[in-house]
């Protein structure tokens, strides 16, 4: 049911993508597609064709920014992985420019993601036919604003300025378009999601996991509490998160009857049979179709050769050794076998049973990485090479428990709430209780809850220069010297700039757009967007 779902959910989609001719993964992101080839007067006329609409949104327009964006910029930068891989290694030591080609991945995939939401948003109003109910439209609108708002997230943390782009269209015969500042994407950001918190269906999440698939009123006051935590706005992040814990809409995946669901563990988390769990409260829907950059290629770099039945399984990226030794026990934290290959390891979800080479060595790492590997088609659920079913989560209750204890210690709410958050999630992980945690223990946590899902760095930076720069330059960047007994490290270390906790526009952009040089311009929000 599960795979009949996935597929359909793309096909109906890419069918709609089509009619519309969406931009996606344009080199212009302000591409308009002509009037005269697409009609919608004969579609949109049934509430089923207005569910569907945005079917798209969750994942092909995402392609190029999750499968070879988001794991250089979250990990490798932040010295969670590392890499000799030569198109990336540039991203462990801050010497990335606007020539690089992954940062126009970063922005073209966004801005597409932006331009087909941008599209849903200023058609369907317009364009449903009477029969369709407006709490339909308006759940609708509500995904496609969730959805801008989160591709605005990240772009406004990876670039800082960027324009804001509400209608496409409008820029057509004037291409050139200023960048707006950081706080005005942000409240663009913030009003996207009240409008989505107010307009999306709620939800009861249980076992039937395709239910789950889209996202609710309740995922999105949970996007918007992490929001106010990048605000620092303490309060508002602890009230909306707790909010949402208390709702009973989500579950820790594993656990007892009171902390979560005791059926399933965090490594089960990543099966692909798992998609959609009750802890999923945002994640992109990947087909089993096995058509290109219809599934997610993240397999492809992660495994080692032999895991995925096709000639990928390319090792790009290995879990470096600061992240390593920052387990605190890996025989008890549950979490380092469900993200971390160690040697002789055995999977048994792996291809019918998999042990770990004694030789995995992955970047320099004398390990490899289990996150986001799922295996062959055969007992993954389908797919193809670098087009793989499991989905990618964005937003997962764990990470809202985060949000919670650090909103709480920070003085958001009472400090006993944020102990009992963070707790929740180590007991899942088989920890022991913390009585007295500081914020650095949720620093810690998030570290290692989230490891390999390319949130690290953006944690790191939002602490501050200050301390960005002092992590980061101390952040062990080496590798193992096998040639000893026992390893040795050849050290690394790289010490970033200021200028280097954003980074640079892409060159072609610039180019094309020199307003994206000059200063920001204030954004106006007189049109209700």
């Amino acid at each position: 049911m599960k795979n009949l779902f996935k597929s359909k959910f793309l096909m109906i989609g890419a069918a709609i993508a089509v009619l519309l001719c969406f931009p996606s993964c344009s080199k212009d992101f302000l591409e308009r597609p002509p009037e005269d080839s697409y009609s919608v007067d004969t579609f949109y006329k049934t509430d089923a064709q207005v569910r569907a609409s945005t079917n798209h949104l969750y994942s092909k327009p995402w392609y190029n920014f999750i499968t070879n964006v988001a794991w250089a910029i979250g990990e490798l930068s932040s010295g969670n992985g590392r890499t000799w891989d030569p198109r990336n290694a540039d991203f462990d030591n801050f010497a990335i420019t606007g020539e690089h080609g992954t940062l126009t991945q970063a922005w073209e995939s966004l801005y597409a993601v932006i331009a087909q939401s941008n599209s849903l948003i200023n058609t369907l109003p317009k364009a449903v036919g009477p029969d369709v109910s407006p709490e339909v439209l308006n759940n609708a609108l509500g995904e496609a604003r969730f959805i801008r708002a989160t591709a605005y997230f990240y772009l406004v943390r990876i670039f800082g300025s960027v324009p804001i782009i509400a209608d496409n269209t409008e820029y057509v015969l004037e291409p050139v378009v200023p960048r707006n500042p950081v706080e005005d994407v942000y409240k663009f950001i913030i009003r996207d999601l009240e409008f989505a918190m107010e307009n999306l269906e709620d939800k009861t999440r249980g076992s039937n996991y395709d239910e789950n698939a889209r996202v609710s009123s309740g995922s999105a006051k949970a996007m918007l509490s992490k929001i106010y935590l990048y605000q620092e706005d303490w309060s508002k992040a602890y009230q909306l998160s707790e909010e949402v814990i208390n709702s009973g809409e989500f579950k820790l995946y594993g656990g007892d009857a009171e902390d979560g669901d005791p059926s399933g563990s965090y490594y089960d988390l990543f099966l692909t049979a798992n998609d959609n769990n009750p802890e999923s409260i945002f994640a992109l829907q990947w087909s089993t179709s096995g058509q290109y950059a219809e599934g997610n290629g993240l397999q492809s770099l992660f495994a080692q050769a032999g895991i995925t039945g096709f000639s990928d399984g390319w090792s790009a990226i290995g879990p470096s050794l600061d992240l390593q030794a920052a387990y605190e026990d890996t025989d008890e934290d549950l979490r380092y076998y469900a993200t971390i290959m160690a040697p002789g390891a055995y999977y048994p979800d792996l291809n019918g049973g998999y042990t770990v080479s004694e030789n995995v060595n992955h970047q320099g790492t004398n390990v490899g990485i289990k996150k986001y590997v799922v295996g062959n088609p055969s007992t993954n659920g389908g797919g193809a090479m670098q087009s793989y079913p499991n989905n990618t989560y964005i937003l997962r209750y764990g990470e809202l428990l985060l949000i919670n204890a650090e909103a709480a210690l920070r003085g958001g709410g009472p400090y006993e709430k944020g102990v009992e958050s963070l707790n929740k999630v180590r007991r899942r992980a088989g920890l022991e209780d913390l009585e007295n945690p500081t914020l650095e223990d949720v620093f810690h946590e998030r570290r290692i809850e989230l490891a390999f899902e390319f949130e690290w760095w953006y944690d790191v930076v939002r602490r501050g220069p200050e301390f960005a720069i002092d992590y980061l330059s101390n952040t062990e960047r080496g590798t193992f010297n096998n040639d000893t007994d026992p390893p040795t490290v050849n050290s690394e270390h790289y010490t970033p700039t200021a200028d280097d906790l954003l980074f640079p526009y892409p060159s072609n952009e610039t180019q094309n757009n020199p307003a994206l040089l000059e200063p920001p311009v204030p954004y106006d929000f007189e049109d209700g967007q």
